[in-house]
């Protein structure tokens, strides 16, 4: 019974965040400064008069008052209708779905690949701690992190590209070759390397200290009484341990990730979210702006909530501490 209502809290508090963040995109877009008008109709509005002008803004929805035009799009997105994109003339949905397996399959593999590595860097950094390879591993992943994935963009596309070649600078694919598997890879390398070099040693700094910390653990004393040596220690207790706090930093990674994806596919011309993003801010494409970032919301948020329950299943201590952080609260403010 506990677990229902546990669940039931968790499902309320999604959905009030997700109301609350369409509420505030769709304030944000229509307050901005710009003519959707130039997206719908380009450069036909130079020659409308102002009745014209209105009559198109009535046609979009857009002179309505702002809450009256959130209420309408609300009853509409209950029934699937999130309008059409200003831009490209057709359901929102159906532009999305054209390109959102793209941005899936670039930020999954950047996703996977990053705590993939970062999770064995920061083990082999453990084992060689303040050794000549852990130093070397450090100073470089320092020098990495700290380069903007857009500059490392643009020297790839300038050595691989253009000076070599070897590999193709935009696009997803070549024209006419979706279902080329050989085609998809090569398009990928490139912005796939940059995802992974501006993410890779941050998460393996963290995970590297993580299990630092914990080797200096009373514990591990025990362990090496026993005769365990520091691999064994490391793999059969120090990474158990970590194990919450290393689904928590997967969780809080993914705005990161997908953010950085966003920018990578701009630089690249890769066509994905990241990229509609950026033209439907651009263009004032207002419901393409409101579903892309309800999409991004709805991730984010729900990956967060489902590592707090998975980490409240790891170590029920994790939620007793934040029950009583949240009695003690209460019982300041009623005092």
């Amino acid at each position: 019974m506990n677990d229902v209502i546990y669940l039931g809290k968790k499902v309320i508090q999604f959905v009030l965040v997700i109301v609350l963040l369409s509420i505030i995109v769709f304030y944000m877009s229509r307050l901005s400064p710009g003519d959707p008008l130039m997206s719908y109709y380009g450069d036909g509005v130079e020659r409308m008069n102002t009745a014209q002008k209105l009559e198109a803004m009535d046609k979009l929805g857009l002179n309505a008052p702002i809450y009256k035009q959130y209420i309408d799009w609300l009853a509409n997105a209950a029934h699937g209708e999130y309008g059409i994109s200003y831009k490209y003339k057709q359901d929102v949905t159906v532009v999305i779905g054209d390109v959102y397996k793209n941005t899936i399959i670039l930020g999954g593999l950047a996703y996977t690949l990053n705590f993939l590595l970062a999770l064995l860097l920061g083990i082999f950094c453990t084992l060689h701690e303040d050794q000549t390879i852990d130093k070397i591993i450090c100073k470089v992943g320092v020098v990495t992190s700290c380069i903007p994935s857009f500059w490392v963009s643009l020297l790839l596309i300038l050595i691989f590209s253009i000076n070599l070649g070897i590999l193709p600078s935009s696009g997803a694919y070549a024209l006419g070759q979706s279902n080329n598997l050989t085609s998809r890879i090569g398009h990928l390398v490139l912005p796939l390397t940059v995802l992974v070099l501006s993410h890779l040693w941050y998460y393996t700094y963290m995970i590297r200290n993580k299990l630092v910390e914990e080797i200096r653990q009373d514990y591990v004393l025990l362990c090496k009484v026993k005769g365990l040596n520091k691999k064994q220690i490391v793999y059969k207790h120090c990474l158990r341990n970590i194990m919450p706090s290393y689904i928590t930093i997967m969780a809080i990674s993914v705005p990161h990730i997908l953010g950085g994806t966003y920018v990578v596919e701009k630089v690249f011309s890769y066509p994905g979210l990241g990229s509609l993003c950026f033209e439907s801010a651009k263009y004032h494409d207002y419901n393409m702006l409101l579903v892309l970032c309800l999409i991004t919301g709805i991730l984010v948020v729900f990956v967060n909530m489902l590592a707090q329950v998975i980490n409240d299943k790891i170590d029920p201590r994790m939620k007793h501490d934040r029950s009583e952080i949240d009695w003690n609260c209460n019982t300041a403010t009623s005092i």
